[in-house]
């Protein structure tokens, strides 16, 4: 009971405090015009709920409330409810979100949406794992909108392929990256890999198979968190 009332802790924490926090390059100053995308997802997105455009300018938590039923709490800092799927404790399950495939570091409510911004809520067991710095579902974000330079980098027997995925992220293609740089290595190994770097970077690793569906497909493995 101790351990589970610690977690409990942990996580209320991290939702209020996550107000103050910043550090992604993702989240940059919006514009007001064009749209945005929401999704709303169980179980790390292997249930889709919702797909629906939003106009942009308009906060994370307005954009959910706009085609959802929403319930909060902590001065609306912190969303307990979409429509009627609660956030529990005891059953250690709540809502996260991310924002172009990075988990924000912010309030709903102070994150202002931006052309392009993909806003994506999934309601998911914390039990084991609380924190998922960064998932593959919305690719080619967060690479595309964000403001740091990307850079795929490969063995020569991989740069053709290396080339074609800058061509997706609006990055470059090398054997190597500059620092601070936005980095999607291809290596040998299947899975998606991925955590941010002291400057906020993403820092990915991605296996030949999955860059090369991803290619074909950029859509391949949207909603999921990790290569199925």
């Amino acid at each position: 009971m101790t351990a589970l009332v610690a977690q409990s802790r942990k996580l209320l924490l991290w939702c209020v405090l996550i107000v103050g926090v910043a550090g992604c390059g993702g989240f940059g100053q919006p514009k007001t015009e064009g749209h945005a995308k929401l999704w709303v997802t169980r179980d790390r997105g292997t249930h889709v709920l919702l797909v629906r455009d939003v106009p942009a300018g308009l906060t994370a938590l307005q954009a959910l409330g706009r085609e959802a039923d929403v319930e909060t709490r902590y001065g609306g800092r912190y969303v307990q409810a979409i429509n009627g799927v609660e956030g529990s404790i005891s059953a250690r399950r709540d809502w996260f979100y991310f924002v172009n495939g990075v988990e924000a570091d912010r309030s709903a409510a102070e994150y202002q949406l931006r052309p392009g911004d993909v806003e994506w809520w999934d309601y998911r067991s914390w039990a084991k794992r609380m924190r998922v710095p960064v998932v593959v579902g919305a690719f080619p974000e967060p690479f595309l909108h964000d403001v740091q330079p990307t850079w795929i980098v490969a063995a020569p027997r991989y740069l053709v392929l290396a080339r074609h995925l800058a061509k997706l992220t609006g990055g470059q293609a090398g054997r190597r990256a500059p620092p601070g740089a936005n980095v999607i290595r291809i290596v040998g190994e299947r899975q998606f890999r991925a955590h941010l770097g002291n400057r906020g970077e993403v820092r990915a690793q991605l296996g030949v198979t999955t860059a090369r569906r991803l290619v074909r497909d950029p859509a391949a493995v949207r909603f999921r968190y990790e290569v199925p």
